[in-house]
């Protein structure tokens, strides 16, 4: 198996350049590449989906600093009080995100360029070829809403541009990389990183607010602070027993596909210890005088009117839902309606979750969720 040394090779003879930048990446490249050999079990479409996937990474590292040094004027780029949302998956933050990606007046990541943010999209004469002429990639055998070739993405490939993202949870039984990204890892660089890509994708456009999402937010705030000190944040609740299981049955469903010995309960387990980690932290952060930086969303009252809490919410930020966003965002919650999938239970006994401990895990959450969505 290649070595984080072969595939920095590789990439820079990909791309003719070397310089990847400060060297911060190294550590999180390292610990991954440790739990994919000897942890991950990876079946052949693992090893080249990852392989692969990490030099990508590696050459678009290359480019982003290629590019910096090219044209330092993109550092000038500002970046003013983003909207991010976060939370525990599964409550109904995608379809939030989605909705307000509509806003014509906003900038979010667009699910075309969050892998690849080479060349910044303004330099593309013509057709981006970055942009599938189809539904663009889906990772796993389920589909939940819609798939918008031009719609949000996650900051989870950004963040891997610097090797410290969520993202390699959920897509290998990577144990040794879970635990030092929740507990040692210091993503003060990582966002640091994110947000100098999303100076170069922004560079050359009109000035609009940024519009993010990540439900692993949670477990990073304090370097998400630092990053981003004038953030605000749209938070989505949900009961988490519900949360558990669905997010630990996507998981099986990814990981199903790169390994043939899935290992149901530590997927169980890894899903309740960092989600619990993530909550805890939330309520620590909001406590230390960050609350009124929070919007707080309720996942039932998100399905029973979703276009009401989008104009709540934009109250809160003091801006207008202009007609235009309006009718987008009805048109597309029409037809995510019609496509969703239909929802089902996945068995608590097959992750070896225990829902009575889950409710116990997140007591403390869920009192300060009911708090924050009442007001």
């Amino acid at each position: 198996m290649p070595t984080a040394d072969d595939l920095m090779s590789a990439a820079a003879a990909e791309t003719g350049l070397r310089d990847f930048g400060d060297d911060s990446f190294r550590d999180g490249l390292e610990i991954l590449l440790h739990s994919l050999r000897n942890e991950a079990r990876l079946n052949s479409a693992g090893e080249k989906f990852f392989y692969d996937r990490i030099g990508r990474y590696l050459g678009q590292r290359l480019q982003v600093e290629d590019w910096y040094r090219r044209h330092p004027e993109i550092d000038e780029v500002p970046i003013v009080a983003p909207l991010i949302g976060l939370g525990l998956p599964r409550t109904g933050s995608t379809a939030l995100s989605q909705l307000l990606a509509r806003d014509p007046g906003v900038r979010y990541l667009r699910l075309w360029e969050s892998s690849q943010p080479c060349p910044p999209p303004s330099t593309v004469a013509g057709p981006d070829p970055r942009i599938p002429a189809g539904q663009g990639e889906m990772v796993g055998t389920r589909r939940h809403a819609p798939v918008d070739k031009h719609g949000l993405m996650e900051c989870h490939e950004l963040m891997a541009l610097d090797f410290k993202s969520h993202i390699f949870n959920s897509f290998a039984q990577v144990p040794t990389y879970s635990a030092w990204l929740v507990a040692d890892a210091d993503l003060t660089s990582t966002f640091a990183y994110q947000r100098k890509v999303m100076k170069l994708l922004q560079w050359g456009e009109p000035a609009r607010p940024w519009r993010l999402k990540c439900p692993s937010h949670v477990l990073f705030l304090t370097a998400l602070d630092k990053a981003f000190p004038d953030a605000r944040f749209v938070m989505t609740h949900r009961d988490p027993t519900d949360v558990i299981l669905s997010v630990a049955e996507l998981y099986a469903d990814i990981i199903g596909r790169f390994t043939d010995h899935i290992d149901h309960s530590y997927i169980g387990r890894l899903n309740v210890e960092q989600w619990t980690l993530g909550m805890d932290r939330v309520v620590r952060f909001r406590a230390a005088g960050a609350d009124d930086r929070f919007y707080d969303i309720d996942f039932r009252a998100m399905q029973s009117d979703p276009l009401g809490q989008v104009r709540g919410l934009y109250a809160w930020l003091g801006e207008p839902v202009s007609d235009e966003f309006a009718r987008r965002m009805d048109d597309w919650w029409t037809a995510a309606a019609q496509e969703r999938e239909p929802g089902r239970k996945a068995d608590p006994a097959e992750f070896a979750i225990d829902l009575d401990q889950v409710r116990s895990a997140f007591a403390q959450y869920v009192v300060c969720a009911d708090r924050w969505t009442e007001r």
